[in-house]
């Protein structure tokens, strides 16, 4: 079965790029491809507890809350 010409998109290999630094070959529509965890630092695979911070997401948190130290829960 053919598909039909000129409607989809190029499908190639390229290489995925995770932030631990492994890289993988891979075909994709997009040039280049980055991710955050890879089956080389992703703590299932590996058993060890990491912490992972998307975006800023912990850092925002804290100084969000860090002003309100002293507290005011229950109140």
């Amino acid at each position: 079965m053919r598909v039909k010409e000129g409607i989809h998109p190029n499908y190639a290999p390229t290489v995925a790029t995770c932030a631990c630094g492994a890289t993988y070959r891979v075909s994709s529509t997009k040039a280049k491809l980055r991710v955050d965890v890879c089956g080389n630092c992703h703590p299932f695979y590996t058993g060890k507890q990491r912490l992972v911070d998307t975006g800023g997401r912990i850092d925002r948190f804290r100084r969000k809350y860090a002003a309100n130290k002293g507290g005011t829960q229950g109140q």
